[in-house]
């Protein structure tokens, strides 16, 4: 069984998308192995690179992981191969869409996710704590949300800031928001309501 794939993308993939994938990993808790979190960035710039220090500071110090990353050029695989597509801005959706626009009913921008997350009240299959139940109520989560947002587009107070070069506090208030939105998608595929 593949597991339910979720891909999270920013421009470098040193910063948001890759405290995304990590954080993402990190509020499923024992049930991280149940799927594949992953990123990149729409630029090539940073092939191969680490997580840039502020951000793995991030992930690090809320209990995450940041060994074995590399940063990936994002590429049609890795969205095709992905049932969730979460990206940092409105730009990154436009990318996504502009290399696979089959993947219109499954790519959000974070911020655009989390509150449709936050406004959806309606069922889901349920979790039984395999890959199997997860990956279906993932896939039902998604279609859901697609269609709450009836055809609209994100807007840009969904964007995620780039902290890319600032302070400790701005990747701070980034990592937060990243959580803010990934929590509770991991409390949902889990088991929990939306």
């Amino acid at each position: 069984m593949t597991p339910f794939s979720v891909l999270h993308v920013c421009v470098g993939n040193i910063c948001r998308s890759p405290m995304a994938e990590r954080l993402f990993l990190l509020a499923l808790g024992g049930h991280a192995g149940l799927v594949y979190s992953h990123s990149a960035g729409t630029g090539n710039w940073h092939r191969g690179e680490p997580m840039n220090p502020p951000a793995a500071r991030q992930v690090l110090a809320r209990g995450g992981d940041v060994d074995g990353f590399g940063a990936r050029q994002l590429t049609v695989g890795h969205i095709e191969g992905s049932d969730l597509i979460l990206t940092a801005t409105h730009e990154q959706y436009d990318h996504v869409l502009n290399l696979s626009p089959t993947a219109r009913g499954r790519t959000f921008v974070l911020g655009e996710f989390g509150r449709l997350l936050a406004a959806y009240a309606g069922e889901l299959p349920d979790f039984t704590g395999d890959a199997e139940s997860l990956y279906g109520r993932g896939v039902a989560l998604v279609t859901a949300l697609d269609a709450a947002r009836a055809g609209s587009r994100p807007v840009p107070g969904d964007d995620l800031a780039d902290p890319y070069g600032l302070d400790e506090r701005t990747y701070a208030r980034t990592a937060d928001e990243i959580e803010s939105t990934l929590r509770p998608l991991a409390g949902v595929l889990v088991g929990g309501s939306a």
